[in-house]
């Protein structure tokens, strides 16, 4: 069968025009995507500073950092999506680009626990019109067999966001305070948001799909679809799982090295920033590279290699937070941090694969929905009542950080069983909405 993708469209427009834009569509929805992780993430980075400049218990920050920008993220980003798979995407995008960046900017003028909280909320609100308009947007511009390979590159721009949140704010912070690391990462985004407005039109909806959309998706027919589909709900679980395994262990590494092997905040950045950037990028790459192969039409494979990668890398997650030696801890985070990058890109293109052209928004938003609160509100506040409960209560001083974090460390294997267990009727499923 000819590809949809490379056919030449009613206005007469080359092939390679086609590809073109489409790639120039890839590249700057993945920037965006990863001024979105950085702007997250950096707030992980500053955990420490923030803490101690506003005196705040482990629980208070894990607040402050986690759940003040949750509580918008999680709860907007369903209504927002819904929009998103009835109105113009491009639009619903570009507005929430600018907002999340201008209310990073206000994060770094903030001087109280009020004020960082408040900015916490604006950047959980635009971010919320982040991922799930991209990742729709994406699947009008891929064919069904490309799509897990063009979202596997979409989700390199987690890895870039991580080292934007890691190394450039850890270094911002080490040299100018910890608001400065706010400033360097909103600034870049209010800019990107024009050029998303200025350069990017709206796909036309389904028009890759063999099966058009006949109405637009409400989230009450969205949930009743998923339900029936046996594979995406345990993508969906197995991604929020995964997520609150990767990220949520992820979320705390920097604090829990500055205080179990003393380092400072910008030497954490360093340490963290390259295994983000480069083994993040590599696994992102490896993952796009076995997208494109043609064991990869099968989704049966896909699902079942992801459960497998989740579940060997849980095992140096686990013991990254029991040694003591700061070289073996480094080597476990290097084995580690690719696992966190492996599954991203794969998961979003199952999951818009089982899901009609008029529902895919929303159950991105419902992915998004479930892994934030896992990564977002459970895993930060979690952790901080567990450490502060290990600390008062057991005395475990400094080290109570890493207990509660060898708590969390084993939820991948709960993952990986999702994941392989969405391989069952996978097939099925795809073929019923394709």
């Amino acid at each position: 069968m000819q590809d949809l993708a490379s056919t030449a469209t009613a206005d007469g427009s080359s092939d390679l025009g086609l590809a073109k834009d489409r790639w120039y569509v890839l590249v700057i929805l993945t920037l965006a995507y990863a001024l979105n992780i950085a702007d997250r993430f950096s707030i992980s980075t500053l955990i420490e500073p923030i803490r101690l400049e506003l005196h705040l218990s482990d629980s208070g920050v894990g607040y402050l950092t986690g759940v003040a920008l949750a509580l918008f993220y999680v709860t907007v980003g369903i209504p927002v999506a819904v929009l998103a798979d009835r109105a113009n995407r491009r639009n619903i995008l570009a507005v929430a680009l600018l907002a999340w960046s201008a209310m990073t900017v206000l994060c770094g003028r903030a001087h109280s626990f009020v004020q960082l909280m408040l900015g916490r909320f604006g950047v959980g609100i635009g971010e919320a019109g982040g991922t799930a308009p991209s990742t729709s947007m994406l699947a009008d511009k891929f064919p069904p067999a490309r799509r897990p390979m063009a979202l596997t590159v979409f989700a390199l721009g987690a890895c870039l966001g991580a080292w934007l949140g890691s190394s450039v704010a850890g270094q911002a912070a080490e040299r100018s305070g910890w608001r400065a690391a706010f400033l360097v990462l909103g600034i870049p985004g209010v800019l990107l948001g024009l050029v998303v407005w200025c350069t990017i039109r709206e796909p036309r909806r389904g028009s890759l799909d063999r099966l058009k959309p006949q109405a637009a998706g409400t989230l009450a027919k969205t949930l009743d679809f998923i339900g029936r589909q046996r594979s995406a709900l345990h993508l969906l679980i197995g991604g929020a799982a995964a997520t609150l395994w990767s990220w949520g262990l992820i979320w705390w590494t920097p604090a829990f090295l500055e205080r179990s092997h003393r380092l400072s905040v910008g030497e954490a950045g360093e340490l963290l920033g390259p295994m983000h950037l480069v083994a993040g990028t590599a696994s992102t790459l490896l993952a796009g590279w076995l997208m494109s192969r043609r064991a990869a039409i099968d989704p049966r494979h896909v699902s079942r290699l992801l459960a497998l990668v989740v579940a060997l890398t849980t095992i140096p997650s686990i013991l990254a937070y029991w040694v003591t030696s700061k070289a073996a801890v480094t080597l476990l985070l290097w084995l580690f941090v690719p696992g966190v990058y492996f599954y991203i890109g794969p998961i979003l293109g199952l999951l818009q694969n089982v899901l009609p052209a008029d529902m895919r928004a929303t159950g991105c938003a419902l992915l998004l929905f479930l892994a934030n609160v896992g990564n977002l509100v459970v895993a930060p506040q979690l952790i901080g009542w567990l450490s502060d409960g290990f600390r008062l209560e057991l005395g475990a001083g400094s080290e109570s950080l890493r207990w509660s974090l060898l708590l969390l460390a084993p939820t991948g294997f709960w993952a990986a069983w999702h994941l392989w267990a969405s391989g069952r009727t996978i097939r099925a499923d795809q073929a019923r909405v394709s």
